[in-house]
C-alpha cells in the first residue's frame, strides 16, 4: 500500500503482483489474504484511471462474499470501490446501485453514523448530481434515489456533532 499511497503505481502493481503470486500458492486464491491483494490489484488500476481493468480485478466479490459474507466490511469495501469505479466512468446508475448495496450493507453491520456509512452516502450524493445530469430532474429514478436520500439526510439531522465525534467523524 505504500507504493499506492506515494503514487508509485508501477511498483505497486509489481508489489502487489508479487505478494499475490505468493499469497495464491501458500494460501490458495479464497484466503481472506489473497483476496485482499486482489483488491489492492484493482485499487491500483483504478488510481492509473483503467476503470476497465479495475473491475475485472474486482469481479472476485463473488469471492468475498462466500468467505466473509454479503455485509462484511471487507465486502463493502470492494461494493464501495466497484461504485467509485463506475461513478469515474459517468455510469451514475451503476455507481447509484452499487452505492445503494454498499449502504444498506454498512447501516446493518456497522450502524447509519459510522463515519464508513457517512462515506458512501455523501459518495451517492455526488453520483446523484451525475444522474439529474443524465436522466433529468423529474424522471422517476432520480425522484426514488432523491426521496431514499432525504431519509437518510432526516436521520442525520438528530445526530449532535457530539454523536459524529464519537463514533470518530470530524
Amino acid at each position: 500500500m505504500y507504493f499506492l499511497i506515494t503514487g508509485q503505481n508501477c511498483k505497486a502493481l509489481e508489489w502487489n503482483q508479487c505478494a499475490l503470486n505468493g499469497r495464491e500458492k501458500a494460501l490458495g486464491r479464497d484466503h481472506t489474504d489473497t483476496l485482499t491483494t486482489v483488491n489492492n490489484m484493482a485499487l491500483v488500476f483504478d488510481r492509473q484511471g483503467e476503470y476497465i481493468k479495475a473491475l475485472e480485478w474486482y469481479q472476485p466479490l463473488d469471492g468475498n462474499e462466500k468467505i466473509l459474507g454479503r455485509d462484511h466490511p471487507d465486502t463493502l469495501t470492494t461494493v464501495h470501490n466497484m461504485a467509485l469505479v463506475f461513478y469515474y466512468q459517468g455510469e451514475y446508475i451503476k455507481a447509484l446501485e452499487w452505492y445503494q448495496r454498499a449502504l444498506d450493507g454498512e447501516e446493518k453491520t456497522l450502524g447509519r453514523d459510522h463515519p464508513g456509512t457517512l462515506i458512501t452516502f455523501h459518495n451517492m450524493a455526488r453520483a446523484l448530481d451525475g444522474r439529474e445530469k443524465t436522466l433529468g430532474r423529474d424522471h422517476p429514478d432520480t425522484l426514488t434515489t432523491v426521496n431514499n436520500m432525504a431519509k437518510v439526510k432526516d436521520y442525520l439531522s438528530t445526530l449532535t456533532s457530539a454523536d459524529i465525534n464519537a463514533q470518530g467523524g470530524h
